[in-house]
């Protein structure tokens, strides 16, 4: 996968309080940022983009699917798209309870889905 794009803060987010680091463009006439000086940081531009395979993949290199419920492990497998293969890791919703959760954990393993998200036992 292509390397971790830097991250776009809206110049002079540093100095006023009120600016938020959200990306804003710089279009004033004596602006450095504008003028592409590379120690005022760096500028969105379509360079930065990743392949179209590797878009909304997790950092692992992973297709992630939302599930709810232990039926959502058998749309996770189904997920994987025929032309070129991705694995797939399942990600447990939020607001799935502890049994559900253990339940979808099991199912999981014996399926062998990585789960991206698993219970925490030292909470």
């Amino acid at each position: 996968m292509k390397k971790k794009k830097p991250e776009f803060a809206r110049y002079g987010w540093r100095k006023k309080k009120k600016l938020s680091k959200s990306w804003r463009r710089p279009r004033g006439h004596d602006s450095k940022m504008r003028e592409h000086i590379a120690a005022k940081g760096a500028m969105v531009n379509s360079g930065y983009r990743k392949k179209k395979e590797e878009r909304g993949l997790h950092p692992s290199g992973v297709r992630e699917v939302p599930v709810f419920n232990v039926n959502d492990l058998g749309k996770a497998v189904a997920a994987v798209s025929v032309p070129t293969p991705v694995p797939v890791a399942a990600r447990i919703a939020s607001g799935v309870g502890r049994r559900k959760r253990e339940q979808i954990e099991e199912e999981a393993a014996a399926r062998g889905i990585k789960v991206l998200n698993p219970k925490q036992e030292n909470r």
